[in-house]
């Protein structure tokens, strides 16, 4: 193996960027036209476009991926997280096309990768699981049926997925229907497939996962838990490892069921198995993500392992040469997305106009943009992450307060002032009392919405990096010209999110994948009228009053600006 292309974008792409320079090997980058100026396309070895806009077009695309592998040279294929990392049709097109698959074998993708035959195969092997489907279901009916027979509330969840996206957790038997259908189009969206399994939901758990190796010979080890309990929308917002206020028992029965599991699905490679862990001590099965994750960085905090090189290793079919690693110290990851927790982190697209980053002892800043970078609504919110280690959990949190004190983005919202806000919070720092809906349930969200200052409107307008291309090639130029401001929906100053009067209007730049009423239809407050789609997730627009729909203009597919009307809601 000498050049590796990486089918992915952003953070992760400069991850992967990176350990290839550390470990000798050419990288090859894919750029959506969006992403031409990004980081992951500078700093590559060599880059290529996609020719497209949309994930469908471009980081979806396999047949556009494989040719620029073939044309590239390249001789493997890191898929990241996200995206084609976990479809199995992928990774066997990559072995198909000669070229070496960095990742399980498409046939534990397909084991694995697929949370029912998970289930199954974790069952086998002794490991603790809820009830759940033993299949994925064909509609919102037979959803209902096992809530009936299981009780609430259950989770609807993408076969195919993972991240969070298709994602719904109904707790009452009315909106079972919407959110299966909601949890379906997420899927659709982010995986290119469907179908969904339903299982009965524990009732405010904590989230933990290991993160497993596996080599050719079938010798698997775990290098350290982590706890992701503090989420948002079922996304995760902050990681850290090893998990805390876990018994001896309990990480004894989570190492043992993890490599249970990898072993008995034949799997070689990186993989993480997540669980649930109730309020009791109970543990329970969740899934296996047959990839590298987002959090991974804290794994190798603690143990001074770089997980991408040892993918790079078992790729090239080298053995571990060692057991479960000696866990030192603590870690934590914040997740630094494209969001304004004032307005209950909602994507928020947008320009970066500055940018200053932590450093210091224990400071780690993985990111795939910077300052003067734009943040765009087709793909994922996450900007970069800040990782802070020390010696125990609380010098990491004392240290994690510092850095995140330092850290500085202007022209955006970030979900900066939550990392801050959640380390003021003993619930977090001392009694972790949190749980994977703690934020919208429990959390007292103080912070103020971001409002962009008069200087960071005008930032949009600065110079831009333009790419010429010769055969797909990417070669860089600098133009020196204003972005037009031509949309069709303009926001007005001060209105960003509301809904003022009759108006029902967009609280984000999005796209309309859902109009639940028609003209002249009667609604009640609360009422879902119409579904939004941003950086891959889903946000339901209810009525904010009652009355009679009147003027609404926007179609499905439509991109709408912040602060947009949408609609009118009129008395009858």
């Amino acid at each position: 193996m000498k050049s590796v292309l990486i089918a992915n974008r952003g953070e992760i792409a400069v991850r992967v960027i990176r350990a290839c320079k550390d470990h000798g090997l050419k990288s090859i980058a894919v750029y959506s036209s969006e992403d031409r100026t990004a980081m992951h396309a500078h700093m590559a070895d060599a880059s290529y476009s996609l020719h497209g806009t949309t994930a469908a077009q471009t980081y979806l695309n396999i047949e556009a991926i494989l040719e620029v592998a073939k044309s590239s040279g390249a001789d493997a294929v890191h898929p990241g997280y996200g995206f084609l990392s976990e479809n199995a049709d992928f990774a066997q097109a990559v072995l198909d096309a000669g070229l070496i698959w960095i990742g399980p074998s498409p046939e534990a993708i397909r084991l694995l990768g697929d949370k029912v035959s998970a289930r199954k195969i974790a069952a086998k092997v002794g490991a603790p699981l809820v009830a759940g489907t033993a299949d994925p279901v064909d509609g919102h009916e037979q959803v209902t049926a096992f809530a009936k027979e299981h009780g609430l509330p259950v989770a609807i969840k993408a076969a195919h997925g993972g991240g969070g996206r298709g994602l719904k957790i109904a707790h009452t038997m009315a909106e079972i229907p919407e959110l299966f259908a909601s949890a379906v189009r997420e899927a659709i969206a982010g995986f290119g497939r469907g179908e969904c399994f339903v299982e009965r939901y524990l009732d405010q758990p904590r989230h933990v996962e290991t993160q497993v190796l596996v080599d050719k010979t079938g010798h698997a080890v775990v290098i350290s838990t982590r706890d992701c309990s503090l989420q948002r929308r079922h996304q995760k917002l902050v990681e850290e490892a090893p998990a805390p206020f876990l018994t001896d028992a309990q990480n004894a029965e989570l190492y043992r069921s993890s490599k249970a599991i990898m072993i008995e699905a034949g799997y070689v490679g990186a993989g993480t198995c997540e669980f649930l862990v109730g309020n009791d001590g109970t543990i329970s099965f969740l899934e296996v993500n047959t990839r590298l994750q987002v959090e991974h960085p804290v794994s190798e905090e603690v143990t001074g392992i770089d997980l991408v090189r040892e993918q790079f290793r078992i790729a090239m079919g080298e053995e571990l040469g060692y057991d479960d690693p000696i866990v030192r110290g603590h870690s934590f990851e914040f997740r630094i997305n494209g969001e304004d927790p004032g307005r209950s982190f909602l994507p928020a697209p947008g320009r970066i106009s500055d940018w200053k980053q932590p450093a210091g002892p224990g400071v780690r800043v993985d990111s795939g943009f910077g300052n003067g970078d734009t943040i765009g609504g087709n793909f994922d919110s996450l900007i970069a992450k800040l990782i802070v280690t020390g010696s125990s959990r609380e010098v990491a949190i004392e240290r994690a307060r510092r850095a995140l004190d330092e850290f500085k983005i202007a022209g955006l919202a970030t979900a900066l002032p939550f990392h801050r806000a959640i380390l003021q919070d003993p619930a977090f720092t001392e009694d972790f009392k949190v749980y994977t809906s703690y934020i919208e349930n429990e959390f007292k969200n103080e912070i103020p919405q971001f409002v962009a200052s008069a200087t960071q409107i005008q930032s949009h307008a600065a110079p831009e990096h333009i790419v010429a291309e010769v055969n797909g090639h990417r070669f860089e130029v600098t133009l020196h010209a204003p972005e037009p401001v031509h949309k069709r929906h303009r926001a007005k100053a001060g209105m960003s999110g509301l809904k003022a009067g009759d108006g029902l209007s967009s609280p984000m730049q999005g796209t309309v994948v859902k109009i639940a009423v028609e003209v002249g239809a009667r609604v009640e407050v609360g009422d879902l009228v119409i579904v939004l789609e941003a950086m891959k997730m889903e946000q339901p627009l209810m009525a904010h009053k009652s009355g009679v729909i009147a003027n609404l203009t926007v179609v499905i597919g439509e991109t709408v600006s912040n602060g947009a009307i949408l609609c009118d809601i009129i008395e009858a």
